[in-house]
């Protein structure tokens, strides 16, 4: 049997032919059927391209039902589907095709500059409508019920990283690490055959393509397909739902409307969060106005999901639960042992979600899988006795003041507790007398903080070397598409704070 993840789902799609896949904003609907013989339309246009099996198909647009469906033909034809972020600009892009080589690029619009450039790529478009000269051509084919037989340990995607580190490297996630995590989440969240997602997430991230809709499309669910993320939208829609996936920003914007009541969520089975760090004041405001505890999971591009809090059981505030089933979760130090229970150091994960490594950079896959398979996070965690994971903060986001190690997760969960702080990130920066120097941002909910007021308010909660040495009024923090504040940005911004 082919480990092809569409073998899978095109059975799930044939069974649930008729019902309704995709709920769109202005009432219409797509059933499994019609998403599907349009995914056999673009898997046979790209044949007709000369796409081979293991080529890559670079795809920079907009969400819509056209898009997912040409995911789900790039599966079909046995190609790598290479996920953009719609925002890159286009000397990002050239990177990305430069490394990837695909054999198409799909973009919202042509470019004259990237075709001179790139000239073994295929150029076609696909638009929010689903038009364009790739919808164009695939009109013109029939259908293909042909599924290219593929190994499980063959590569479905390469999902490229954010690159704040350094260029984007490119995670490599075979069928398998889709489809064992799928079924894996599908049990940890208890799926039911009358959920309905309300899936208002980006298509180009693990959160929105694999994590989000691989749970409807493996269990033939529908899925109410927003655009992105509009609040008012997502209340309108929000009576048709069960489950919701969002990020934090999703959560607190939602809190911030005064119709989001108990009553309004009352029908609601599950809310889902991850991709940032939620805050336990965010944790429990939602509790206090809705009587549901959101569900906060641990993931990344490289290992899809890791970690989930309990479907059934106490779900902790600022933790992200228990490993998943078949996964291994452990606490390293800088010399890469094994931690005892409770102690902060490195998490390093194992198991059928984690990537294989980073497409052509095999030095820096060698740097972060260790020989026994264990991938190296980034992540700073602990682990308590019963085996649940609080994430403390990136590694590269640790601040050394002094000679002491400071967490900036801790600081920030007293910040964001204070009256008069929305939000907090803090960060280190350099400083002649203590090396770095621990500087609070803050988003003040009146008046602007200052570092005076913050050190009264912090005298009897943190150590004086975890307190602040600046204090920065901020009217929003710097985020990425997924949510998360960008701590790199606000280092390079106030890099030479303690300079003048």
């Amino acid at each position: 049997m082919s480990g092809n993840l569409f073998t899978q789902l095109a059975a799930v799609a044939t069974r649930s032919a008729e019902n309704v896949c995709l709920l769109l904003p202005d009432g219409s609907e797509i059933s499994f059927a019609a998403l599907y013989e349009q995914a056999g339309r673009f898997a046979g246009a790209l044949k007709t391209l000369g796409v081979a099996p293991g080529d890559r198909v670079v795809v920079q647009v907009d969400k819509s039902p056209a898009n997912l469906a040409l995911y789900l033909g790039t599966l079909q034809s046995g190609a790598v589907y290479v996920p953009l972020n719609s925002a890159y600009t286009l000397e990002e892009v050239a990177y990305f095709l430069g490394d990837a080589e695909p054999r198409v690029f799909v973009g919202a619009q042509r470019s004259d500059d990237l075709e001179a450039r790139f000239t073994d790529v295929h150029f076609h478009t696909l638009d929010a409508a689903g038009g364009g000269s790739l919808a164009s051509l695939a009109a013109d084919v029939a259908p293909s019920d042909d599924v290219v037989a593929r190994a499980g340990s063959d590569l479905a995607a390469i999902v490229y990283t954010s690159g704040t580190t350094g260029r984007s490297k490119g995670a490599m996630l075979s069928h398998d690490n889709l489809a064992s995590n799928a079924a894996s989440l599908i049990d940890a969240w208890g799926w039911q055959a009358d959920d309905v997602l309300l899936h208002a997430l980006p298509i180009f991230h693990v959160h929105g393509l694999f994590i989000a809709m691989h749970c409807a499309l493996t269990q033939g669910t529908p899925m109410i397909f927003l655009p992105k993320f509009e609040v008012r939208e997502v209340l309108r829609w929000l009576p048709r739902a069960t489950v919701l996936m969002g990020v934090p920003t999703f959560y607190t914007r939602l809190l911030a409307e005064a119709d989001f009541t108990a009553q309004a969520a009352a029908h609601m089975r599950l809310f889902i969060s991850g991709s940032a760090p939620l805050t336990p004041q965010t944790f429990d405001a939602f509790e206090a106005r809705t009587g549901q505890r959101i569900l906060e999971r641990y993931g990344m591009s490289e290992t899809i999901i890791n970690s989930t809090n309990p479907l059934i059981g106490e779900r902790v505030a600022g933790t992200v639960g228990f490993p998943l089933p078949g996964v291994e979760m452990r606490v390293t130090g800088d010399d890469g042992a094994e931690l005892s229970r409770g102690e902060i150091g490195m998490l390093e994960v194992r198991g059928p979600n984690v990537f294989s490594g980073y497409w052509r950079m095999p030095e820096k896959t060698a740097e972060e899988i260790r020989e026994d398979g264990y991938f190296i996070t980034g992540d700073l965690g602990t682990q308590d006795a019963d085996g649940r994971i609080s994430i403390v903060g990136r590694g590269k986001d640790l601040v050394i003041s002094g000679g002491y190690n400071v967490y900036p997760k801790e600081v920030e969960g007293v910040l964001d507790a204070l009256d008069g702080i929305d939000e907090s990130a803090v960060i280190g920066v350099p400083h002649a007398d203590f090396g770095e120097a621990v500087v609070a941002v803050v988003v003040p909910s009146g008046e602007d903080v200052s570092l005076e007021a913050l050190r009264v308010a912090l005298d009897d909660r943190l150590a004086r070397f975890k307190q602040p040495k600046a204090v920065i009024n901020l009217k929003e923090l710097p985020r990425n598409t997924m949510g998360k504040v960008q701590k790199n940005v606000l280092r390079d911004t106030y890099v030479a704070l303690f300079q003048r």
